[in-house]
Parts: C-alpha cells; sequence; structure tokens
C-alpha cells in the first residue's frame, strides 16, 4: 500500500524538519474571526501551526459576503467560530484548537491573555476591546500583532508591518495612539501593527449603532481584509521559526 503523503509536505520542504517542530508547537491566540481573523487564522493553521485558540461571538451576515473567508449566502447566521474551527480542524485535524464563542469587552482581555501563548493576533475592530487586548498582551510580555483599518482601501501595495509608533495615514491607528497616551501617559509603542498608507475613502465611512462598542465603519473591497490577514499571519509565522 502506498504511504499516505503528508498534508504539510510541501511546508516541510521550506521550513525543514526544525520549522515545522517549531510551528507545531506553537500557541496562538487570534480574536475576531471576521474579515482579517479568518484569514489569519486559516494561513496560521495551514503554516501548521499546533496549537490555536479562536475568539468570536458574531454570526455571518449578508453584508460580510463581500470580503469574509467564512462567509456564503449558505452560513449565513451560523456562527463564525464555528465555521472557523471546522475549516481548522479540516485542515489540521490533530490541531489543539480551542473555540471561545463570545464576544471580548475590555474587561474579559486581562482574562484571556496568558503567557502559555506565544503570540497574540488581534483582529478586533473596536477601539476599547482592542486596547484592553493590547495592554492585557503587553503586561504579560506575550507578543502581539494588530490589524489597523483595512476599509475605504484599494491599493495592497500600500499597506505595511512596523510597530504602531510609526503607522500613519490610519485613523484607526491614529485613535489607538492617542487613547494609548491619554490612558497611560506613554506614546504607543512596543506591538506590531498592520496597516496601509494609503488615505481612506471617508465618503465611504457610514455610521452604525454604536453596538459592541463600534460607531462607525468603511465601505471594504474584496481583497483587503485578506491582505492584511496574510501579513498578520506571515508576520507570526516568520516571528515563531526564529525562536
Amino acid at each position: 500500500m502506498k504511504e499516505k503523503e503528508r498534508w504539510d509536505k510541501r511546508s516541510l520542504l521550506l521550513l525543514k524538519e526544525s520549522g515545522m517542530e517549531k510551528l507545531s508547537s506553537a500557541n496562538v491566540l487570534v480574536v475576531g474571526i471576521g474579515g482579517v481573523g479568518a484569514f489569519a487564522a486559516e494561513f496560521l493553521a495551514r503554516a501548521g501551526v499546533g496549537h490555536m485558540t479562536i475568539v468570536d461571538a458574531d454570526v455571518v451576515s449578508t453584508t460580510n459576503i463581500n470580503r469574509q473567508l467564512l462567509a456564503l449566502h449558505s452560513t449565513v447566521g451560523v456562527s463564525k467560530a464555528h465555521l472557523m474551527a471546522e475549516r481548522i480542524k479540516d485542515i489540521n485535524p490533530d490541531v489543539e484548537l480551542q473555540v471561545i464563542e463570545k464576544f471580548l469587552r475590555p474587561d474579559d482581555a486581562r482574562d484571556i491573555v496568558n503567557t502559555s501563548y506565544d503570540y497574540v493576533v488581534d483582529c478586533i475592530d473596536s477601539i476599547s476591546p482592542k486596547l484592553a487586548l493590547i495592554y492585557s498582551a503587553q503586561e504579560k510580555g506575550v507578543p502581539l500583532i494588530s490589524a489597523m483599518g483595512a476599509g475605504g482601501r484599494l491599493d495592497p501595495s500600500m499597506v505595511r508591518v512596523a510597530d504602531i509608533s510609526r503607522s500613519r495615514n490610519c485613523p484607526l491607528a491614529r485613535n489607538i495612539r492617542k487613547r494609548i497616551r491619554q490612558e497611560t501617559g506613554r506614546h504607543a509603542k512596543g506591538f506590531t501593527a498592520v496597516y496601509s498608507e494609503e488615505l481612506a475613502d471617508e465618503s465611504s465611512m457610514e455610521l452604525v449603532s454604536g453596538e459592541e462598542f463600534k460607531r462607525s465603519c468603511y465601505g471594504t473591497v474584496s481583497y483587503m481584509p485578506a491582505v492584511f490577514g496574510l501579513y498578520a499571519a506571515s508576520h507570526v509565522i516568520r516571528e515563531l521559526l526564529k525562536k
């Protein structure tokens, strides 16, 4: 009988056994499984990250279909965390996966991050919970990469990965830096951000109800959240391989 090929054979050719062992032993927390987070989580799973926790309380809506990995007409109304868990286990049946179906409120962030994680991927799009997650990771010494605003933009070549202190032309990043300065008295620095230097199209902004700490959103094209998720996952994978 022919020996079954490894599903991660092509990764093994590039990363060698030592690299694959680093990824299979890594533990990554992904918070927010929407436009950016679902792509980031999938790329991490396909790379061979062996331990993951995903956090999201939302269900797929019709307006997600233009840009979110999990969003199809057939999945409207279904839990994003549940759908993501099914995909991850179908990619790597051996992954140790924890699923937390809850909206991360500021008070929760301090409990959800712990030192068992090698990396935190922040894909929250509401400022207060996002800040709480950033503070928690920094307090506990866990590396974090935070996705800023993918909306209102069309040019993927303008996406950057750098310390938050170096971000520019991103309203969300500007608000994050401002809030950190106001709340801590310190300049924002010490964690990585994925952001775009392209000026956002302000005419595409829409005010929303304010539920779950969110007051506005930008129009978003199909590929930009995926680009942000790709950059976030790429950064985490390369950092894990350096260990």
